[in-house]
């Protein structure tokens, strides 16, 4: 889930830098909620991964 944050990101350089604004926007917006969505998960799975077997 980070990969795509970060190719995202990448994608959103891009078309900053080429002056596609509309794309440079949505393709940072969908990076935000990719790297938000995976280091959540993370966090999780940390949380998870330190209780003792039931």
């Amino acid at each position: 889930m980070l990969n795509l944050a970060l190719t995202f990101l990448i994608v959103a350089l891009i078309a900053g830098v080429l002056g596609l604004t509309g794309i440079a926007g949505i393709s940072a917006n969908i990076a935000w909620i990719l790297f938000v969505g995976g280091l959540v998960l993370a966090i999780i799975m940390f949380v998870m991964g330190r209780r003792p077997p039931l």
